[in-house]
């Protein structure tokens, strides 16, 4: 996780690595790549940004909705239950308020 500087660095590894997963299998490969593509999507979408890459603070937004979805093996996040970290984070990059 050092290493990334910005969301398009996130690997399945980096997230692996953030979970603490020593020896991760391929299918936790795949549900974390899957994690960190909804991840990315959804901070797109509540935000309105197309470009995650500007906003470095964005990193440990994805991180945080990657963990909470492996820790709960859900593919949604709901609105009511976003982390105050996450939410707050996004709420200062959003462009789409209304």
């Amino acid at each position: 996780m050092a290493d990334v500087t910005k969301v398009s660095e996130i690997t399945k590894e980096s997230i692996a690595e953030y979970l603490h997963l020593a020896d991760p299998t391929e299918q936790e490969l795949k549900e974390l790549n899957m994690f960190l593509e909804v991840s990315k999507s959804y901070i797109k979408s509540y935000t309105g940004q197309k470009d995650l890459d500007i906003y470095q603070d964005f990193i440990i937004a994805v991180y945080i909705l990657c963990q909470d979805m492996y820790d709960n093996r859900a593919l949604y996040i709901e609105k009511g239950s976003i982390n105050n970290t996450v939410s707050t984070i996004l709420d200062m990059h959003s462009v789409n308020l209304i």
